[in-house]
């Protein structure tokens, strides 16, 4: 970290700046506020250590303008005349502590070190905060087909809104993804996203996970615990699987749709609630409806903006894409699978969806090791019934056939084919684009850059 001294006592400028370097922190002086200030202008720095009282403008001056100017640095006042009073007012302007001279050097070390761990942490949770925005976002939800097109076009239509979102589909679809991308297009992206997991709880624990209870509530609620819909405060809570919650709790989500309050469990206070809801399920809620396992009315109130995800066998175009996006999240780039094995996982019905076209390329990585996965590395019920064609018919004359040249002649018509496209020529002999180079070089067939 840089380090800002400013003292018109030189000898503790240089008392301190010794100290400080001592500690691999790096410092520079200014003997009054003109000459602080100027320096602050030229570099960069983390931390000003400033005494208040100086001739011209003093250290309150300093302190203003840099807060003023630089919004991530902290000031630490330092002076002899201390008042309740200026103390007040130094904080009041933002500066991180005040001491009073004389002080003990290691008090001031760890004020420095105090805020370089607050510094630490802010960037560490900077950065958590825009891997999760890039992870979620909407770019991330991978998929071109016509289908996937139209739900971006929902997602980005419903997310400005406070409006409730119904995300349906098969198990595996990715609906918590889809409900992620709403909360950060949203205006409350910098809330908090509380993920509910409705058909992995029993009855009793899911109330108390919504809801909350109060100390007392029951057996061994030794103090009170707030439930997910307070977690999320102005943010979203995302009730997954929805349709597998019971009559009981039903009604009382209900309630809460309705009033926008709860009562925690063993509690008489109403709480208001700010927090946008979105739920998703994989079931018929409209057979559940006429079974009267589901309530209409509370299917009305989260059915305002239904988003319904296609299951992958409905958008088999999003395959090789998808198996692109996998690899490479895996550190592989998309050679790394022969294309007969792309085409055999595009023929391929998918009952686990996207959630099982990850698991078959992480266990098909793991088999193939440092090699190509080939469609033999495929499981088994995925290569049964798959008809690959290989066989091409030719005719051997009788004073016999040279196979280069037949390799030769099939890598020149595709590369025609393909009109010079080398990747697509590749794709239609069934082989990787490196493995294509490597057949020119040797049989010194059309030429690649």
């Amino acid at each position: 970290m840089n380090i800002l001294i400013v003292d018109n006592e030189k000898r503790m400028c240089h008392v301190l700046k010794v100290a400080l370097e001592s500690d691999g922190y790096t410092t520079d002086l200014a003997f009054d506020g003109e000459d602080a200030i100027a320096k602050l202008n030229k570099g960069t720095f983390d931390i000003v250590i400033t005494d208040l009282k100086m001739p011209g403008k003093d250290g309150m001056d300093v302190l203003k303008y840099a807060k003023s100017k630089f919004t991530n640095i902290e000031i630490i006042m330092i002076t002899a005349y201390a008042t309740a009073q200026t103390a007040v007012e130094a904080m009041r302007q933002g500066a991180y502590d005040y001491l009073i001279k004389p002080f003990e050097i290691d008090e001031l070390k760890l004020k420095v070190k105090q805020i370089g761990q607050k510094s630490d942490l802010e960037r560490e949770n900077k950065d958590l905060k825009s891997k999760l925005e890039r992870k979620f976002s909407i770019d991330n939800i991978i998929g071109k087909s016509g289908e996937m097109q139209k739900i971006y076009q929902m997602i980005n239509k419903v997310a400005p809104s406070d409006a409730t979102v119904l995300v349906r589909g098969e198990s595996g679809t990715g609906k918590e993804l889809i409900a992620r991308a709403v909360h950060q297009l949203s205006d409350r992206k910098n809330e908090p996203f509380i993920a509910v997991n409705c058909g992995a709880l029993p009855e009793t624990l899911l109330e108390s996970e919504l809801f909350g209870y109060e100390k007392g509530a029951f057996t061994g609620a030794e103090k009170r615990k707030l439930g997910r819909f307070e977690l999320a405060g102005k943010g979203t809570i995302f009730l997954d699987e929805i349709g597998d919650i019971s009559p009981a709790i039903q009604v009382k989500l209900l309630r809460v749709l309705q009033n926008r309050e709860i009562v925690r469990l063993g509690g008489q206070e109403t709480i208001s609630i700010e927090a946008r809801t979105i739920t998703a399920t994989n079931r018929d809620l409209e057979s559940a409806i006429k079974n009267e396992s589901f309530r209409q009315d509370l299917y009305y109130r989260i059915n305002v903006f239904p988003i319904q995800l296609p299951p992958l066998r409905e958008r088999r175009d999003d395959i090789p894409e998808l198996v692109a996006h996998f690899l490479r999240k895996n550190g592989w780039d998309d050679e790394k699978m022969d294309i007969k094995a792309i085409k055999a996982l595009i023929k391929y019905n998918w009952p686990g969806n996207v959630r099982e076209l990850e698991n078959v390329i992480e266990r098909s990585l793991i088999m193939a090791g440092d090699g190509i996965i080939t469609i033999d590395l495929l499981p088994p019920h995925i290569r049964s019934g798959i008809e690959i064609e290989t066989a091409i018919d030719i005719e051997i004359p009788e004073d016999g056939l040279s196979i280069e040249e037949v390799e030769k002649n099939l890598i020149n018509k595709a590369l025609t084919k393909a009109q010079g496209n080398k990747s697509k020529a590749a794709k239609l002999l069934g082989i990787t684009r490196r493995r294509l180079y490597s057949m020119m070089e040797r049989l010194g067939s059309g030429s690649h850059d």
